[in-house]
Parts: C-alpha cells; sequence; structure tokens
C-alpha cells in the first residue's frame, strides 16, 4: 500500500475522531477496530502480525515543505510496514497527540477479528517437543495487569493465555500498551471456567492452580518443591519433554482463586515469602512462577 502524501493537519476531522473514539469501549464494538499505541506495540504489530494492521498514522514535521519523520525509529516502522503494504497516513504531532496521548508519534488501527482466536488457533508442542505450558488468568480486571501477565507468559515462552471468565478486554488500548508487543506474539483465548477445564482436559493438560492459602483440605504445595521434584526427575534421565503439558491458573487481583476453582484444580502451587511482605502482586507472581517453570524444563 502507498504512503499517504496527503498531511493530516486539523485535529478536529471526522477521521482523528473516529481513530480516537477507539480508546472507548463503544467506538471499538461499533467499529471492529482497536487502537495500538506507542513505537514498541506498533513494531511488534508491524512485524509479527501485519495481517491484523489496517492503518499507519505517523507523526512527521513539516519544515520549509519538506515532510519528514519525527524520528528514525518511526521512519524504520515505516519501512517495514510497507513490507507488509500497510497503508500509511501522515500526521501533525497535534492530530497524532488528539488522538492518543500515549503515542509517542506513531499509532495503528487494528482489524478486532483478526485478533480473535479460538482453540484449535494454539498450536501446541508436539510429544517429545517440549512440555506445553498455558498460562490462565481467572477474572483479572486492571487493565495494567492484564497486560504485564501476557507479557510475562510470552517471555516464559508459553503457548497461549487464556481469560477466564469476566475479566478486562484484551484490546483494551491500555492492555495493549501494557505488553509491549506481546500480544502480537502469543494467542490470548477468552474462556469461562468450564470452557478451561474442558479444553485443559481434552489436551491432557495438568491444571496448577497459583494460590497462597489453598483450601482446608489441602494446602498448598511451595514452588521450590515443584521445581525441585522436576530436577530430580532430570537427574533420573526421565523424558522430561514427554511429561504432559500444564496450565497455570491464576486469580484476581483481589481475591484470588475461589474454593470451587481450587478443588477442581490438579495440583495448587505458592510462592513463598522469605521477607515481611504480605503478597506479591499479581504481575510478580505470574513472572516469578511462569518463568521458574519454564527454566527448570530446560
Amino acid at each position: 500500500m502507498p504512503i499517504n502524501q496527503a498531511l493530516l493537519d486539523n485535529p478536529k476531522s471526522d477521521r482523528v475522531r473516529r481513530v480516537a473514539d477507539l480508546a472507548r469501549a463503544k467506538g471499538r464494538e461499533r467499529s471492529g477496530r482497536f487502537l495500538i499505541e506507542g513505537p514498541q506495540s506498533v513494531r511488534e504489530a508491524v512485524t509479527w502480525r501485519p495481517d491484523v494492521v489496517q492503518d499507519l498514522y505517523v507523526a512527521v514535521d513539516d519544515t520549509l515543505g519538506r515532510v519528514r519523520y519525527a524520528s528514525d525509529t518511526l521512519a524504520r516502522i515505516v519501512e517495514t510496514s510497507q513490507d507488509a503494504t500497510i497503508y500509511v497516513h501522515q500526521a501533525t504531532r497535534e492530530v497524532i497527540e488528539r488522538i492518543s496521548k500515549d503515542a509517542q508519534g506513531i499509532l495503528a488501527v487494528g482489524n478486532m477479528n483478526a485478533m480473535h482466536v479460538g482453540p484449535d488457533a494454539v498450536k501446541l508442542p508436539a510429544a517429545g517437543e517440549r512440555t506445553p505450558r498455558i498460562a490462565a488468568f481467572w477474572q483479572v480486571r486492571d487493565p495494567g495487569n492484564a497486560g504485564t501477565v501476557i507479557r510475562a507468559a510470552d517471555a516464559a515462552g508459553c503457548d497461549a493465555v487464556i481469560l477466564v471468565d469476566e475479566c478486562v478486554d484484551p484490546l483494551n488500548p491500555k492492555v495493549v500498551r501494557s505488553t509491549a508487543g506481546s500480544l502480537f506474539h502469543i494467542p490470548v483465548l477468552q474462556m469461562d471456567v468450564e470452557g478451561f477445564l474442558a479444553y485443559c482436559a481434552e489436551h491432557d493438560l495438568t491444571t496448577i492452580a497459583a494460590d497462597v492459602y489453598g483450601t482446608p483440605d489441602r494446602r498448598p504445595e511451595s514452588l521450590p518443591a515443584l521445581l525441585a521434584e522436576r530436577a530430580d526427575a532430570r537427574g533420573d534421565d526421565a523424558d522430561t519433554a514427554a511429561r504432559p503439558g500444564e496450565a497455570v491458573l491464576f486469580g484476581n487481583e483481589a481475591r484470588g482463586l475461589p474454593p470451587e476453582i481450587l478443588t477442581r484444580m490438579d495440583r495448587i502451587v505458592s510462592i513463598p515469602l522469605y521477607g515481611k511482605a504480605e503478597s506479591l502482586n499479581l504481575g510478580t507472581s505470574a513472572a516469578v512462577m511462569l518463568m521458574s517453570l519454564a527454566m527448570a524444563d530446560r
């Protein structure tokens, strides 16, 4: 697709208003599009999921009639976008800031339908390759937390993220920003509890609840004990790649996981606290547990 040579310089135009409206849930639902803000998120979307990106808006400086991109970083993203034939709109800084205060000179409009994936879209490793792992989160409501845990799951090499029950919209602009591009690296699915448990059963995934207290009948195992168990298995020359996959479920930021879910999980595992802190926040808990499990595999 070509680069539109017409400069967008009217912050009050209908096009600018429509793109800015994507920050609202109703605007996204009405149009079927969502907002991708900032160089890092846009770069990852253009690089890894160009099929999602419909339009790119980039800030330019218009000095003495010479149009140039506001930075070399933005110029490189535009260059990459042209390999994927994405339509580029050049705009003044005022227009970009009218659409988003968090754009840092560049933003994109994505197709929501292209981001919605079903369970069949998740490609779990074949037997003998490595242990499949899913990161799941129950009723995560805070956009920043949702983005952070998606990023942690991506960093830990998880095969997918499942948002269970009523979670924040994963295409909320703050979620997209907080993933720092990971949203375009890893499938993100949405299911209810029954759908999640059925998916795990269908794919022979051991379910692990990340929980501090467990239930009156089941106290949690400690994460170090679980890691030691796996280290012992490796020492016995066990084929760790043949071990069944697992789905690690984390709870709501404030309430954790309810007993009715914990009783249906195969294992309950907690992260020990060695200092005086009462607890870890969701993002830290997800990063510690998922990365620890990933390192144990390797």
